[in-house]
């Protein structure tokens, strides 16, 4: 791998950080009792909950710890999942989904019980606002919200628009979903966080090994160029980079692109006057918009999902018009950086997490939702390992179908969909 593979991706998350050494790549064959692909949230967080188990554990990343979505997302911590609760419902039955989504809340606690244990500085900050653009919006996430309000015993705010704008300076929206559980942080501070935390533990993590193939079996092995690592049990935690490792889980996932920009610096007393209470925001369409504030008073805004894996021409000039649309009080602050990444969907966005093979774990299809919900997989695919199955089997009774098309036609039939969607979000 070059020198270039070995840094970080662009972005302002990376380049606010510190430089840290390459942990050690793997050279040679090992034996320990769970072998992890990928140091992203999902295996790291895996790692940890089994180490705090006490298991030894190897996790084995083609790059660097957090260098796929878990270090370039929009850093937004939300309780759920990427489909609504009526798309649970209608795969599971309410009392599942019920059970699913409260899962997603103790995943919510476990990610602010393990910022604070672990003391890993990320700036969490607490709050996060859906907003409605147009009326079919607005009426649509009134009714998710009461849904939630009164069969899921969730607390949530709604909020006029007279009432948002005394926190979110923008003309845009026509009121907002406010919930004070959910919140946002540093993503790529987070991912180095939880890394330290599981190296704590003994938890061995290996970069720039990019893994080559998976040998199922009564002790399934991870291949490298230059190794392996033989385990009782294995994790694929590779998300959108799978990359041949397990075909029939690639078929039920698609990589989507998604981008953010960090604009020049505002200065506090500017920033404050765009997001008041330091919340993080996200619109409700399908080729949404989500913006916070960084620790340095930037705004970082994200959004322009991109479903052909091909970036979008002029990607900065499209990024700060549409922050313009947000915010019209910027027009003399562009986009300082811009960068991306994919996130993995699947098609009826709800998690795919399960088991290949009695020994072997996986959990991927977050859908642009992981933050929070990435930590709760890695410790109930940790509680599936360690004898304790009840919830990995919750989540395994969701019925996950290929996307059509084959790896030749899936790509365009996924966008000529999408037009459709963004189409419906711009005649409203």
């Amino acid at each position: 791998m070059s020198q270039a593979g070995l840094a970080h991706a662009p972005s302002w998350y990376a380049e606010s950080l510190p430089a840290e050494p390459l942990r050690a790549p793997l050279r040679g064959d090992q034996a320990t009792d769970v072998c992890v692909l990928g140091a992203g949230y999902t295996g790291l967080s895996a790692a940890l909950s089994l180490a705090e188990r006490g298991y030894r554990v190897t996790v084995l990343e083609a790059h660097r710890v957090g260098w796929g979505a878990s270090g370039r997302n929009g850093g937004q911590a939300i309780v759920g999942y990427g489909c609504e609760v009526d798309t649970l419902e209608h795969l599971v039955g309410h009392p599942d989904a019920r059970r699913l989504f409260d899962f997603s809340r103790e995943g919510m606690a476990l990610l602010r019980q393990r910022l604070q244990h672990y003391a890993i500085a990320c700036d969490w900050r607490d709050g996060h606002a859906s907003v409605p653009i147009n009326a079919r919006q607005e009426r649509g996430l009134r009714q998710g919200m009461q849904a939630l309000v009164e069969r899921y015993d969730y607390p949530l705010q709604w909020w006029d628009r007279q009432q948002l704008r005394g926190q979110l300076d923008s003309p845009r929206y026509r009121g907002a979903m406010f919930d004070p559980a959910s919140g946002h942080l540093h993503p790529l501070a987070y991912a180095l966080g939880l890394a330290r935390a599981a190296e704590s533990l003994g938890v061995v993590i290996h970069e720039a090994s990019p893994v080559q193939a998976l040998v199922r079996g009564a002790r399934p092995q991870l291949r490298t160029a230059h190794g392996t690592v033989t385990a009782n049990q294995v994790v694929i935690a590779g998300n959108a980079w799978l990359q041949g490792i397990a075909p029939e889980l690639e078929s039920r996932i698609m990589p989507v692109g998604t981008y953010i920009g960090a604009s020049a610096p505002l200065g506090e007393a500017r920033a404050r006057t765009l997001i008041r209470n330091d919340m993080a925001v996200a619109d409700v369409s399908w080729a949404l918009d989500y913006f916070k504030l960084s620790a340095d008073h930037r705004l970082l805004f994200g959004g322009r999902a991109s479903y052909s894996a091909l970036p979008p021409p002029n990607l900065r000039g499209v990024m700060t018009r549409r922050m313009h649309q947000v915010f019209p009080q910027l027009a003399d602050v562009g986009m300082e950086q811009v960068w991306g990444g994919y996130v993995d969907i699947t098609r009826n966005r709800a998690p795919h997490w399960g088991r290949l093979t009695p020994n072997v774990y996986f959990a991927q299809g977050f859908s642009g939702h992981g933050v929070a919900a990435t930590g709760l997989a890695g410790d109930v695919i940790a509680e599936a390992i360690a004898g304790q199955n009840e919830r990995l089997d919750v989540f395994e009774r969701i019925p996950h179908k290929r996307f059509p098309g084959g790896k030749l036609l899936r790509t365009p039939l996924l966008v000529a969909a999408m037009s459709w969607y963004k189409l419906r979000d711009v005649i409203g």
